[in-house]
């Protein structure tokens, strides 16, 4: 974390990141000095005796090296190639678009390549899921309206999403927000555009392939319970070419779950060691997956 990163970042949301590490302590109350403290020396590679374990967790989420920044994905408005079918919206996400921007850039070319005009507004800022599976309601509840409004301005068809994490929350902004007057109507509007990428995709007319890798599929909890999302990724990884393997108990989590990872360490650890080992038992040649946190939590255990 440069200098200017950190001075850039607002109070209210360095405060946010030491009160995540550190409020899995139940037998020590910390004071925002303290948590600062641990989290600084932690950062500089001096993790302080007795502090959370929360916080090692937090580091070791961080990757050895940031990928290489990518162009495609930044906010601005990406033109459809050829016949234009329709204008969407594509969230830019908040973890995803630092740890994996080529993601992002994969869907706006593929989707530019179908015809769709793609709006990235780069103002929503977090959609909210983490605060919200934190219980902080009122933080939560200001960054749904911060998207509905980038959203509604757009006038997109659809909003497409990346992370199934988000989308989850994302597609329940009409619940979230229905007892508020200013934006329940506006909040059901987005959340009824709200489309994971997958779902989008599985009604286009995408050419068939063959040939592909020996993929194994995880199926995010997001997606295959909170979305319902259940057979339409592997479908499309199939008409592209790939063998997709089914992993066994592919309904259980693989330990991520938002902020899970990092507020009960030990417990997610034993959860991503059992996915793997499932994974591991197909001898895959790659592993697909639609959800940020599982890509980086799978991946921390291969």
């Amino acid at each position: 974390v440069t200098e200017s990163a950190r001075e850039s970042t607002p109070l209210s949301s360095r405060r946010s990141v030491v009160e995540v590490v550190t409020r899995g302590e139940p037998r020590r109350r910390w004071s925002d000095e303290e948590r600062a403290r641990i989290l600084a020396e932690a950062m500089a590679g001096n993790l302080p005796e007795g502090a959370p374990g929360s916080i090692a967790a937090l580091l070791g989420l961080v990757p050895k090296r940031l990928p290489t920044p990518e162009r495609i994905g930044q906010p601005g408005t990406y033109p459809a190639m050829g016949e234009k079918k329709g204008r969407v919206a594509l969230l830019m996400g908040c973890v995803q678009s630092v740890l994996d921007p080529g993601i992002n850039a994969a869907t706006i070319r593929l989707l530019n390549r179908l015809g769709f005009e793609v709006v990235v507004s780069g103002e929503e800022a977090c959609c909210g899921s983490l605060t919200h599976h934190m219980g902080k309601e009122e933080d939560a509840l200001a960054r749904a309206r911060r998207s509905v409004d980038q959203w509604t301005k757009a006038d997109v068809d659809a909003v497409i999403v990346t992370a199934s994490g988000c989308g989850t929350t994302i597609k329940d902004y009409g619940h979230m927000l229905r007892l508020d007057p200013a934006y329940a109507e506006k909040a059901k509007a987005i959340s009824a555009k709200a489309r994971d990428v997958t779902e989008f995709l599985i009604a286009q007319e995408l050419p068939e392939a063959t040939g592909g890798l020996r993929l194994a599929y995880h199926s995010a909890c997001s997606m295959q319970h909170g979305q319902k999302i259940r057979t339409e990724p592997q479908r499309l990884l199939r008409r592209a070419g790939f063998t997709v393997l089914e992993v066994p108990e592919g309904h259980l989590c693989c330990g991520s779950a938002g902020t899970y990872n990092i507020l009960q360490p030990e417990l997610a650890t034993k959860l991503r060691d059992r996915k793997v080992a499932n994974i591991e038992s197909l001898a895959p040649q790659a592993v697909a997956t639609g959800n940020i946190g599982c890509i980086t939590q799978i991946g921390l255990g291969t």
